[in-house]
């Protein structure tokens, strides 16, 4: 079997069904996923995303996927280590990773993972050694943009208490929110009210969000504060120091990305560090391991170069009694594939449950839609990721081909 052709495309998700939530952002909050399909002389193609197509990034990768793609045709899909180590090695600027070129060779590699499932019909995870669990435990993820088919974002306090409450209403028993991007009056926070000797005020407003939340949802649901590296050593300490006492399960991306800061925040707090979306390869996870400042790490399989890399790094991850949360934001193919790895991995934390899945023009970019029921999400049992390019998503995209 050979690779013949690789499509590459930019979906573009029919943000006119979302009605009432058009309202609830600006256009670009809405992500349009970076996707390719891999054709074989065989007749099996395979579906494969690339997670880098929020803010910026989509148009990048698009690109690099291409120039990726140039490398693989003629190569036989069932090969994976063999292609995924000519796309890092003779590439030049994948070695030590990256995020664009990272996201090329991940929106491959598990499209190649899609085409071996469905070459050997069964399902990714028993390619990858068998699933440990039929279902998982999921979080609701980023409050702050609300939650349900309207968003409706938190512009203060009661509002991130209202959110979190519907999902605990549905089920879950953990949610997650980044408690750090408007002033109670809808401003947004800038880059030095968030860094640095934060002021007083700073940190009685996200404690009081904090401390409403658990008032609302009791004391036997989990707790997540998101942080999107908008903190610093410096703040996120005192942060930690004023919300300890809500019994958070850990606080993420505390930081930008680097293994001595986080070892620092990690000694002088008792609350876990999560972090990963931002972090791209084995060489890069290892600091981390090795001087024991992240608990839970969150690799993308759309940003971490694909199942068989990340597949790597939870492996490594479990020699060091590291926990794993894929990192997951992207369409229903992101989703489906998140699902194989973490059915199988024996170090697994929890599934994240991005609040855009809940949004009928990302669902409607798949054929098949595997929802959270009452805090847990089922593993697919179909051949390969379990999922595929719906027809519309086919038919509306911008589309490169590589022959």
């Amino acid at each position: 079997m050979k690779i013949t052709k690789v499509d590459i495309m930019m979906l573009k998700p029919n943000i006119d069904t979302v009605g009432k939530q058009s309202s609830a952002f600006d256009k670009p909050q809405y992500f349009s996923p970076v996707v390719c399909r891999i054709y074989t002389d065989e007749g099996i193609f395979g579906d494969g995303e690339a997670a880098l197509s929020f803010n910026c990034g989509a148009s990048a990768v698009m690109y690099m996927i291409k120039d990726m793609a140039n490398l693989v045709i003629g190569f036989n899909p069932l090969e994976n280590e063999v292609i995924w180590d000519r796309m890092y090695r003779q590439s030049f600027w994948a070695l030590n990773g990256g995020s664009v070129i990272s996201a090329a060779i991940s929106a491959i590699d598990n499209a190649i993972w899609d085409i071996r499932g469905k070459f050997f019909n069964v399902p990714v995870y028993t390619l990858l050694g068998g699933k440990k669990r039929s279902s998982l435990r999921s979080y609701a993820s980023q409050l702050q943009f609300g939650w349900g088919d309207e968003l409706n974002p938190a512009k203060n306090t009661n509002d991130f208490a209202a959110n979190a409450s519907k999902a605990v209403k549905e089920g879950y028993t953990a949610i997650k929110a980044n408690f750090l991007v408007r002033d109670e009056k809808g401003n947004n926070y800038t880059d030095e009210d968030r860094t640095g000797f934060v002021t007083s005020d700073f940190l009685n407003t996200i404690e009081k969000r904090i401390s409403a939340v658990r008032e609302a949802i009791g004391d036997n649901i989990d707790i997540i504060v998101e942080n999107h590296s908008f903190t610093d050593s410096q703040s996120v300490l005192k942060l930690c120091e004023r919300i300890k006492k809500y019994n958070i399960l850990f606080i993420e991306e505390p930081c930008v990305p680097a293994p001595e800061t986080y070892k620092y925040i990690s000694e002088n707090t008792s609350i876990p560090l999560a972090g990963g979306e931002r972090i791209y390869t084995r060489q890069q996870y290892r600091a981390y391991f090795e001087n024991n400042s992240l608990r839970l790490i969150q690799p993308d399989l759309g940003t971490s170069g694909g199942i068989t890399e990340v597949k790597k790094i939870c492996d490594q991850a479990y020699t060091y009694d590291v926990s794993v949360q894929l990192h997951v934001c992207g369409s229903p193919i992101a989703v489906s594939a998140a699902l194989q790895l973490e059915a199988v991995i024996p170090n697994f934390t929890i599934h994240e449950d991005l609040v855009y899945n809940h949004i009928k023009a990302y669902k409607d970019l798949c054929v098949y839609d595997y929802s959270v029921k009452n805090g847990f999400i089922d593993i697919p049992d179909r051949p390969g990721i379990g999922n595929e390019l719906s027809e519309y998503a086919l038919n509306t995209c911008d589309k490169i081909t590589v022959k």
